[in-house]
C-alpha cells in the first residue's frame, strides 16, 4: 500500500502530455532519414566567442569527465553498462570542441568526430537519445562556427541527428530536456538551408516561445530550482541569440525580444544564488564544474552587447519570487535561505528534500554547506544526497520532509505555508515554516525563524505538533577545522562558536560534493531537539 501511494502522489501531479507522451515515446519506432545534408546557410553575422570548457578529450583514446579518466579503447565503451550513465552522457555531448587548446587539439577533436560517426550508428544507444543528441548537434555547429571544418561525412551525420532529433523531442519530459532539444533545432535549422530545416527552426522557436515564459518565473529564476540549471538554460539563451545574429532575419523579432529581456533578470538572479567566491550555492541538484559561473556569463552577455536594466546591485534582503529563495546581507556575512517549492509539481526530478535549509558564507568564505551532487546513478549515494539529512535543516522522526525517491522522483511534496523576511535597524529577520511532515502521525510542521546580526546567526527551530526525534544538520566547508565539539576556525583563521539551547549538539566527520564524482571530508554540527523548540547561536568574531 505504501508503494502504491508513493506511485499515486508521484504521478498525479504530472500532465497529460507527459503520460501520453511517453507511452508514444516508447511504442513509436519512426525510421531513420540518412539523406545526404542539405547545403549551408550563408552566414550574414559575425559569430561571437562564447563560454570556453575545459578540455576533456585528452588523447586519441582517453577522456575524461565528472572527475574520472577512461580509456576510450573500444567502440563498446560508448554504451557500456557498467559505467556512469552521466558520463556517458558526456562522452557523448563533445563539450570539448568549445575548449581553447590550440590547432593541434583541432585535429584531435575532428578525429573523435569521425570516430564517433564510426562507432554510433543510428538510432540505437547513448549517443541517439535526444538529449545528448541536442547538446551534441549545438557543440558541432559552434565548431564549426569557430572557423573548423565538418567534413562532408560529418555534414550528413549532422543533418541525420537532426532529421532523428526533431521525432524524437521529449515532451514527455518536458523542462530543461525539451528546452535544450529546441536549442538544437533551432541550431540546426539555422545551419542548414532547405525546407526541411526550415520546419525544424519553426519547430524549434514554436517550443522557445512557449517554454520562456513556462520555465523563467518573473524574478529571472529557472522553474526547476536549481542554481546549476539556471545557468545551463541562462548560456542556452546566450548561445541563441548568438545563433540569431549570425544567420539575421530567421527568427522572428518578438522571439529574439523575448530573449533578450530575459537575460538580466536571469543574471541577476545568478549573482543571487552565488557565494561572494562566484559560484553557485547548492540547493537541490547541483554542483560546480558544470554550469558557467556568474563571471563567465556576465562577460559573453557583454560581448553580444545584451542591454537592459543594470545589474547586481543587490540590497541587504533581497526576495526572489516566486521562486522561493531569500538573500540576507548583513557585515561578513551572506545567508541564501531556500523557501521554495521542490520545483514545478509536474517535474520535480533535481528537487532535494531542502526546503528551509541554508548556506552561510562569512568574510568571502563558504562556512555553512549543503552537502551538493557527486552523481545521479540511483543508489544509496543519491538517495543520500537528496535527503533532508543532507541539508542544513530539520529532519523529523529520520524522514525526508519531501518524499524523494528512485534518482529523479518526489512523491508527497513539503510546502512552505508562511514566510516572512524583514530588515531593520537589528539586523534581518526571516521566518517560515513547511508542511513536510503534516503525513506523518502528529501532523508536525516546522517552523525556522533565522535571526542575522553583524556578528551572529541564530537559528530557531519549533515543531509544532507531536513528534519522537528531530535533528538539525550543519554542514561546513571543508576548509572549516573543529577546536573543540562547539568551536570551528575558518580558513582565514577567525573563530566560529556555536551555542545550542533546547538541545544537544555534536561534531562528527561528513562529506562534501562540490563537483560530481567528487567527495571531500569535511564536518557536520548535529543538533538533536530535546523539546518542542530549539535555538542555535552560531557567533563569529
Amino acid at each position: 500500500m505504501a508503494s502504491i501511494a508513493r506511485y499515486w502522489h508521484t504521478l498525479r501531479h504530472l500532465r497529460a502530455v507527459q503520460v501520453y507522451g511517453r507511452v508514444w515515446f516508447r511504442l513509436a519506432r519512426p525510421a531513420v532519414d540518412a539523406a545526404p545534408a542539405p547545403a549551408q546557410r550563408k552566414c550574414t553575422g559575425q559569430w561571437v566567442a562564447p563560454i570556453a570548457r575545459p578540455s576533456s578529450i585528452l588523447n586519441g583514446t582517453t577522456a575524461r569527465f565528472l572527475g574520472k579518466t577512461r580509456a576510450i579503447d573500444s567502440r563498446a565503451i560508448w554504451n557500456d553498462t557498467t559505467l556512469d550513465k552521466l558520463w556517458l552522457y558526456n562522452l557523448h555531448y563533445f563539450d570539448d570542441l568549445s575548449c581553447n587548446d590550440g590547432a593541434a587539439h583541432t585535429a584531435l577533436q575532428s578525429q573523435w568526430i569521425e570516430r564517433w560517426i564510426t562507432e554510433n550508428p543510428p538510432p540505437h544507444g547513448n549517443g541517439w537519445e535526444p538529449y545528448p543528441t541536442s547538446l551534441r548537434i549545438v557543440n558541432w555547429i559552434k565548431w564549426s562556427l569557430a572557423g573548423n571544418t565538418l567534413s562532408p561525412r560529418a555534414l550528413d551525420s549532422l543533418a541525420t541527428q537532426a532529421r532523428w532529433l526533431r521525432v524524437r523531442v521529449e515532451h514527455h519530459l518536458l523542462a530543461n530536456h525539451l528546452f535544450v532539444n529546441a536549442k538544437a533545432l533551432i541550431f540546426a535549422g539555422h545551419f542548414f538551408d532547405d525546407p526541411q530545416s526550415q520546419e525544424w527552426l519553426a519547430e524549434g522557436v514554436r517550443i522557445l516561445r512557449r517554454e520562456i515564459p513556462e520555465q523563467i518565473l518573473p524574478d529571472g529564476g529557472h522553474f526547476e530550482r536549481s542554481p546549476m540549471y539556471h545557468a545551463i538554460i541562462l548560456e542556452d539563451l546566450l548561445d541563441l541569440l548568438n545563433a540569431a545574429s549570425v544567420w539575421s532575419g530567421q527568427v522572428d523579432a518578438q522571439t529574439i525580444t523575448a530573449c533578450k529581456n530575459t537575460i538580466p533578470p536571469m543574471l541577476d538572479y545568478l549573482a543571487a544564488m552565488s557565494h561572494p567566491d562566484g559560484e553557485i550555492a547548492f540547493f537541490n541538484d547541483a554542483a560546480s564544474g558544470i554550469a558557467a559561473n556568474t563571471a563567465q556569463l556576465d562577460e559573453y552577455a557583454q560581448r553580444l552587447a545584451i542591454t537592459g536594466r543594470p545589474l547586481h546591485q543587490p540590497t541587504p534582503l533581497q526576495q526572489l519570487q516566486p521562486s522561493g529563495y531569500i538573500r540576507a546581507v548583513l557585515g561578513p556575512a551572506v545567508l541564501i535561505a531556500d523557501v521554495a517549492p521542490v520545483g514545478p509539481d509536474y517535474q520535480p526530478g533535481h528537487a532535494h528534500a531542502d526546503t528551509l535549509s541554508f548556506e552561510l558564507s562569512l568574510h568571502g568564505q563558504r562556512v555553512i554547506v549543503n552537502s551538493g551532487t557527486s552523481t545521479y546513478a540511483i543508489g544509496r549515494q543519491r538517495t543520500h544526497e537528496r535527503s533532508t539529512a543532507a541539508h542544513n535543516t530539520l529532519e523529523i522522526d529520520g524522514r525526508d520532509s519531501s518524499e524523494v525517491w528512485g534518482g529523479f522522483r518526489v512523491a508527497r511534496r513539503a510546502r512552505v505555508i508562511e514566510c516572512v523576511a524583514t530588515a531593520s535597524v537589528r539586523g534581518i529577520e526571516i521566518e517560515a515554516a513547511h508542511d513536510g511532515y503534516r503525513r506523518m502521525i502528529g501532523g508536525a510542521v516546522h517552523h525556522r525563524r533565522w535571526e542575522l546580526s553583524e556578528n551572529a546567526l541564530i537559528i530557531t527551530d519549533t515543531i509544532r505538533g507531536a513528534f519522537t526525534c528531530a535533528t538539525a544538520h550543519l554542514y561546513l566547508h571543508p576548509s572549516v577545522t573543529q577546536l573543540a565539539n562547539d568551536r570551528v576556525q575558518l580558513a582565514d583563521g577567525r573563530a566560529l562558536s556555536f551555542i545550542v539551547r533546547g538541545g544537544i549538539l555534536r561534531m562528527e566527520s561528513a562529506s562534501w560534493h562540490p563537483e560530481f564524482g567528487v567527495d571531500v571530508g569535511s564536518h557536520v554540527v548535529i543538533c538533536s531537539m530535546t523539546a518542542p523548540e530549539m535555538t542555535l547561536e552560531l557567533r563569529w568574531n
